[in-house]
């Protein structure tokens, strides 16, 4: 009878821990989706990278037999892109909530620490990847074509890489504690990231003092993935990747990075002070 008792609790936390996860994640989306402006600046930068950056750089890059146009190679870095400034925003949203004191009210709340972070997280990368399929309309731009098993599989990918770089900025957000000082950590942290993954060019034009830098960082592991799914859908067979891992190894490192990302944030979050 002891032993029955004891799975009922069980369930019974699980279940009361899975509800603090579903409130937080709905809270997410609620504040995102009572702010429309928010949502057409978040989809204005990648928008921009595409079409601006893309056709300037691409009239100066001349364009090789089986290399594609310079907008396909950038396609699946604008997506990245498009990742990273939902997950900026969710981080800043928990630097907020702190100075606010309205995540302190959260932490004496009881239930586990890992539910509360949990569902920002999930919160954050369900945002994320509703722009990046936002921004996956415009795909042709890139002439890279709207084939549904393509978009299907982009949209998983973008839902797993939408995951860890949330877990990555969150938990920067609890490691420093003053919005200004996160703000500028985001932008140096960020932006070096972006550019190091190969992202806007190919990671072979780096010089070998940043080969280095370049293989640690963790959205290199996100952009070549993305690109070998895009091209054996396209017409020209365009080479946008350097023979490497397969899609699956990339995806399992991304994944691993977001679930360490989010146990040191738990960690960092349970400390006293």
């Amino acid at each position: 009878m002891s032993q029955i008792a004891f799975h009922t609790a069980a369930r019974r936390r699980l279940a009361w821990e899975a509800r603090a996860a579903v409130a937080m994640w709905r809270r997410e989306l609620l504040h995102f989706l009572r702010d429309p402006a928010r949502l057409l600046l978040l989809v204005a930068q990648p928008v921009l990278y595409l079409t601006v950056l893309g056709t300037g750089l691409g009239a100066l890059i001349p364009s090789s037999p089986g290399a594609g146009d310079y907008r396909t190679y950038l396609f699946p870095g604008v997506l990245v892109i498009a990742l990273s400034v939902p997950a900026a925003a969710a981080g800043a949203s928990l630097a907020g909530d702190r100075e606010a004191g309205v995540l302190r009210e959260m932490l004496v709340a009881p239930v586990h620490r890992a539910a509360l972070l949990s569902g920002r997280i999930a919160g954050g990368a369900t945002i994320a990847t509703c722009q990046g399929a936002m921004v996956l309309a415009l795909a042709g731009v890139a002439d890279v074509p709207y084939h549904p098993a393509l978009l299907a599989k982009l949209v998983i990918e973008l839902g797993l890489i939408a995951f860890t770089m949330t877990a990555l900025v969150t938990l920067l957000a609890v490691t420093v504690t003053r919005a200004q000082t996160l703000h500028a950590a985001l932008g140096l942290t960020l932006t070096p990231m972006i550019f190091l993954s190969g992202a806007l060019f190919p990671m072979s034009g780096l010089p070998s003092w940043l080969a280095a830098p370049a293989r640690a960082d963790p959205l290199t592991y996100v952009v070549e993935p993305l690109r070998q799914t895009i091209a054996p859908y396209l017409e020209t067979r365009a080479s946008l990747s350097a023979a490497g891992s397969t899609v699956a190894r990339e995806m399992a490192v991304t994944a691993l990075i977001g679930v360490l990302a989010l146990l040191l944030a738990v960690r960092r979050v349970s400390r006293p002070g």
